[in-house]
């Protein structure tokens, strides 16, 4: 279940290296304490969490409105637990750009590292990632993907991130394995951002029946879907009226190329949703392209409500983006005050053996 998202302003550059060291260094002893008195399944549930996240990045002293804290952190986090998985229990893979298409083969090599088959967590990498691209189109593209899973892959989390080249903002995205109960459906357990809008969102309960009639459209031949979207074409050059919940280009409808794809899923015949998105090549266009004609022509709606519910920023004291929210600055200092008591760093006849740990890095 995803357990929330940010919406961060786009920023460009990176972290100075002075500072990405000395985070790396605190991430270690955090990730380190936390570990020791609440367990690995424990860290990957907070880093599930976008408030705790958010509250790591401050404590590790990067830009609390910055999307660049997420790209940041996450990389501080692998660079700090790399090579000590034997000690820690976690694995961190993937990253920014095309790092986290290496984000497989990384949970590959852990696999064989550890004597498992995590087969189902590359799996659980990508579904998650055509999820938040190709059923909740939400108008940010994917940059970023970390996967984070314990060494006996039976807990992970995912930290994923979007951006909106036109608003410039970016939108994080938390998912965490253990509250998942369906891939497609309702897997968000908190969103987070400050505006909503519009969407194509085929993970909603009210697109149960889009979702089966999409996964049915597939099963038909692909000349009758082509025919299917030339008669949708034709009647939007002629003017036709449509519904205004249609956020759909049909200049980004491509003809030839969906003729492949229709011919690939006529072939396998994907059983359900989420088989259907998770089959290579089918992508947003694809997808956006199978909910018009289910609604346009077999009239199944779909729903287009933005499943933000929450707006976790804080502001700035130059009153950009806007002026700081005190409610929600304190909320934040709260929980990060919470997890640092928990994590009861005073306990020093445990902790001498991790300072000595931290110094192998």
């Amino acid at each position: 279940m995803r357990t929330g998202t940010f919406n961060l302003p786009l920023h460009g550059g990176k972290a100075p290296g002075w500072l990405f060291e000395k985070m790396k260094r605190l991430a270690r002893q955090i990730v380190l304490v936390i570990i020791e008195e609440n367990g690995t399944d424990e860290l990957i549930e907070r880093i599930s969490d976008p408030y705790w996240f958010q509250a790591f990045g401050c404590i590790l002293g990067f830009d609390w409105h910055s999307s660049g804290v997420t790209t940041t952190v996450c990389g501080a986090l692998k660079e700090a637990l790399r090579g000590i998985s034997s000690y820690t229990g976690i694995y961190v893979a993937g990253g920014k750009g095309g790092t986290s298409r290496k984000t497989p083969s990384e949970i590959e090599a852990a696999s064989e590292k550890e004597g498992n088959d995590f087969s189902r967590l590359v799996y659980a990498s990508k579904i998650v990632a055509k999820v938040d691209s190709s059923a909740l189109q939400d108008g940010y593209q994917l940059y970023h993907h970390t996967f984070i899973f314990s060494r006996d892959g039976k807990k992970w989390c995912v930290v994923q991130q979007g951006m909106n080249s036109d608003t410039r903002y970016a939108r994080r995205y938390h998912w965490l394995s253990s509250r998942i109960t369906d891939y497609v459906v309702e897997p968000h357990n908190a969103i987070c951002c400050d505006t909503k809008n519009d969407v194509l969102n085929l993970v909603a309960l009210d697109s149960s029946p889009a979702r089966k009639v999409i996964t049915e459209i597939t099963h038909q031949k692909p000349e009758q879907l082509l025919r299917d979207m030339a008669r949708i074409c034709e009647h939007a050059d002629n003017k036709m009226i449509m519904p205004r919940r249609h956020d759909i280009n049909f200049s980004d409808i491509e003809k030839n190329r969906l003729a492949k794809i229709f011919q690939s899923t006529y072939e396998q015949k994907p059983p359900d949703f989420e088989k259907l998105i998770s089959m290579p090549g089918v992508g947003p266009k694809t997808v956006r392209s199978l909910a018009l004609i289910s609604e346009l022509i077999y009239s199944t709606p779909y729903s287009i409500k933005d499943p933000a519910r929450f707006s976790f920023a804080h502001g700035g004291k130059d009153g950009i983006p806007y002026p700081v929210d005190k409610i929600n600055y304190d909320k934040s200092i709260e929980v990060l005050s919470n997890a640092l008591k928990e994590s009861k760093i005073g306990r020093t006849e445990k902790m001498e053996a991790f300072k000595k740990l931290a110094l192998f890095y």
